[in-house]
Formats: C-alpha cells, sequence, structure tokens
C-alpha cells in the first residue's frame, strides 16, 4: 500500500501495488484460482493443454501455473498487447498464436474465435475469463488483505473493470465481511461495458470493443458508479505518478488514478480511497513511456501533465494550509 495523496480534509488516497504478486500481476490470483477449480472439476488432468485469448497478464499469469502444474498453455493474442508482456509468455515457454489487431484496438471477438477452435481442435481446456466465475473468486484473498493491511474500512475502491474479476471480485468479498465501500469502475473511452459508443483506444487488459458481449463476471450491481477515461488522462497520470514517486504503474491504473485523483476533493473528509494497481508500468515501457509512441498517435499532451502536477501540488497546499490552520488555533 502507498500513500499517493491526502487533502487537508484528512482524506487519503491509496495505491494497492498489485505488481509484486509473481507475473507482476494481481492476475495471477484468478488464473491460479481457474487452474485449480478445473483441476478439482476434472477439466484439466495430469499434462493437459490450456487455451486463453489474452492482453498478457493473464498469460503470464496461467503461464506460470501451467509450468508448476506441468501443463501445455497456448495463448491467443495480438499485436495491440505490450509487447514485454508477450516476451515474457514467450520465455516462459507459452505458445503464442497471433491473430490480426488491424491498428483498431485489442481484437477481442477475433482472439476469442480462435481460442473456440483451438480448444474444439485440440480438447484444450478453455478457462475464458470472462464468463468463469473463478476468477472473481480469485480475489477473495486481495479483499481480506485490504481490510487487514488497513486496520479500518475503505469508504472508495477504485478499478479498472475489464472482465469484472478484479473490481467485482473484490468488491462482493468486501462487502460479505462487512464493508460499506462505494465502488467505481473505470474503463477506457471506446468500450462498451457502461454502454458508450465503440471506439478506438490503446489502454490494454480493459475495455470491450463493439461487437463484444460483456461477460458475466461484470457485476454491473456491484459497480456503484461507472466512469470512461480517455487514453491521454490515463498515460498522462500514470507518467506524472511515476516522476513524483518513482513508481511505475500500468495503462489502465493511470486511468483509474486520474478518476480518483479527480474524486479525492470532493469525497467526505477522513475517507479512505484505493485505487487497484494491477501491475507495474515497467512492462509500458515502449508505448505509454515512450514519448515517440505517444506522439505517433497523438497522446502526448503537455498542458494535461501541468494540469496534474498543479491538482497534485494542491493537495499538498491544502495539507500545509490545513495544519497552519490548526496550529493557530492552538497557538490562541
Amino acid at each position: 500500500m502507498f500513500e499517493l495523496a491526502r487533502t487537508g480534509s484528512g482524506s487519503r488516497l491509496l495505491l494497492k501495488l498489485e505488481q509484486y504478486n509473481p507475473t507482476g500481476s494481481c492476475k495471477v490470483r484468478m488464473a491460479r484460482e481457474m487452474i485449480l477449480a478445473a483441476e478439482r472439476e476434472g477439466k484439466l488432468r495430469p499434462g493437459g493443454h490450456i487455451v486463453e485469448p489474452t492482453s498478457g497478464n493473464t498469460g503470464t499469469g496461467l503461464a506460470l501455473m501451467a509450468i508448476e502444474r506441468g501443463y501445455r498453455f497456448t495463448a491467443v493474442v495480438d499485436d495491440h498487447a505490450s509487447r514485454d508482456k508477450l516476451r515474457a509468455m514467450r520465455a516462459m515457454g507459452v505458445d503464442l498464436v497471433f491473430v490480426e489487431s488491424k491498428g483498431e484496438g485489442p481484437s477481442t471477438l477475433e482472439r476469442r474465435r480462435v481460442a473456440g477452435e483451438i480448444a474444439r481442435a485440440s480438447g484444450a481446456f478453455w478457462p475464458d475469463q470472462h464468463h468463469n466465475p473463478n476468477n472473481n473468486l480469485g480475489y477473495v484473498g486481495l479483499a481480506a488483505e485490504l481490510l487487514r493491511d488497513l486496520g479500518t474500512d475503505i469508504d472508495y475502491l477504485v478499478g479498472a473493470v475489464g472482465t469484472g474479476g478484479t473490481v467485482c471480485g473484490t468488491i462482493k468479498e468486501l462487502r460479505r465481511l462487512g464493508s460499506r465501500v462505494t465502488s467505481i469502475g473505470v474503463e477506457p473511452t471506446g468500450s462498451i461495458i457502461f454502454g458508450g459508443p465503440p471506439g478506438k483506444y490503446w489502454q490494454t487488459g480493459s475495455g470491450a470493443p463493439g461487437g463484444f458481449t460483456v461477460g458475466s463476471n461484470v457485476d454491473h450491481s456491484l459497480i456503484d458508479e461507472g466512469v470512461t477515461v480517455d487514453d491521454i488522462d490515463a498515460f498522462t497520470a500514470a507518467r506524472i505518478v511515476a516522476r513524483r514517486t518513482g513508481i511505475l504503474v500500468g495503462g489502465t491504473a493511470g486511468a483509474a488514478i486520474h478518476v480518483a485523483l479527480k474524486q479525492l476533493a470532493l469525497i467526505e473528509p477522513n475517507s479512505t480511497m484505493v485505487v487497484l494497481v494491477c501491475d507495474a508500468g515497467e512492462k509500458y515501457l515502449d508505448s505509454i513511456y515512450n514519448d515517440d509512441w505517444l506522439r505517433e498517435r497523438h497522446l502526448l499532451n503537455e498542458a494535461a501533465h501541468q494540469r496534474l502536477h498543479r491538482l497534485f501540488d494542491a493537495y499538498r497546499d491544502s495539507v500545509q494550509l490545513a495544519s497552519q490552520a490548526k496550529a493557530a488555533v492552538f497557538a490562541q
């Protein structure tokens, strides 16, 4: 847990840094749960084969499980994914099957079609992270960690939606444990998960393109507020966090941090807001931390960087002013 910002009214914004899990992502939690459940249910037997369409983090999580438990793993991917995630999967012995993304965002529909064909032809087990309930159950431990480590309730939880597992699974378990948390789900502008028009986006690991049927793991009843964030704001937030803290986060985490920073000034005094940071920014050095990559896509906006710096400065100043006012009262 890392405190990113605090207000003069006593509210604080904390980051749950999931990049310290094996494979550098929260997705290893649900990969483990899906594979163990498949073994219990007889869907995976010794020496079996796993196939899954993935943008990378689920893929590396499944790759680790395949190594540990003796399975072959085929990942269906596209060139929208982070190059470092693809390199990591290949280094772990994963068989990568590429489909064409056509430069318009993730090829979610085509990846699923190809994964289905492979599963039918080879008898491979397809976990299907969008519909597998064990995806959400993989985050039971995350909810318990949050409450244990904070020693208090969480007032607001902010995170990318994507397959639904991380946010919905964590929120469901928090509420089962008695939390009164308010949840804020974040998606790229152009994702259809909250009903908006489809469009192109460069955030990976989140979002659903036009024509995609949103999976059952996205439980809208668990999401109190749904917000979309464009690529410029998402990537700017990730870059500013890196420059101010030395912590590198991914693009979907940047989107969630952007929302949280905007909301922090508006929530009740003495509130605790937590952002789920799903993975590390070192996987995106070729993209969101690369000025040339951003310029090619018209995503590098210096004015957005300056606005976010000023917001951080305003929160810092509000704490100083509150401290001075408190000292003045005691001096009287």
